[in-house]
Order: structure tokens, then sequence, then C-alpha cells
């Protein structure tokens, strides 16, 4: 078993928990701002990295098809003047 395969059963394959985690961790840091603690303004800010990290691998592994690969333009067409 390797390890796309392993986060792709772990991930979901939808937006929602991944809003979710995000809104949830700027209430998070918001309310430790509001505290004066510093650990708690980590943890939400932590939990918005994740969210923002975690969203385009899901959608890089658990996509079926991959994208189109670019132009194949070569380099003498592309800038004339090189």
């Amino acid at each position: 078993m390797t390890v796309l395969s392993v986060a792709a059963t772990i991930l979901p394959d939808s937006i929602g928990p991944y809003l979710a985690l995000m809104g949830v961790g700027f209430f998070v840091a918001a309310w430790g701002h509001g505290m004066k603690s510093k650990w708690v303004i980590a943890i939400g800010l932590i939990m918005v990295f994740l969210a923002t990290l975690l969203f385009p691998i899901a959608l890089q592994i658990l996509e079926e098809e991959p994208p189109p690969p670019g132009p194949k333009v070569p380099i003498a067409l592309a800038f004339p003047g090189v």
C-alpha cells in the first residue's frame, strides 16, 4: 500500500470539511487573540494552514483524470529572437 493510496482513503473528497476546518481555525485564532493566548492563536493558525495545505493535495490525489499537458511548442517558435 503506497502513501498516496493511504492519503486518498483518509482525505475527504469534497470541499466542505476543508472549509469547515479553515473557518473553525479562524474562529479559534480570533478567540485566542481575544484571550491573549499565544498557544490558542497558534492552534487556530495551524488549523487554517492544514486546511490550506491539505485541500490542494487532496485535489491532486483524488482526481481521476490528470490535467492535460501544456502546449508543446519548440523554443525557437515560441521565442523567435532567441
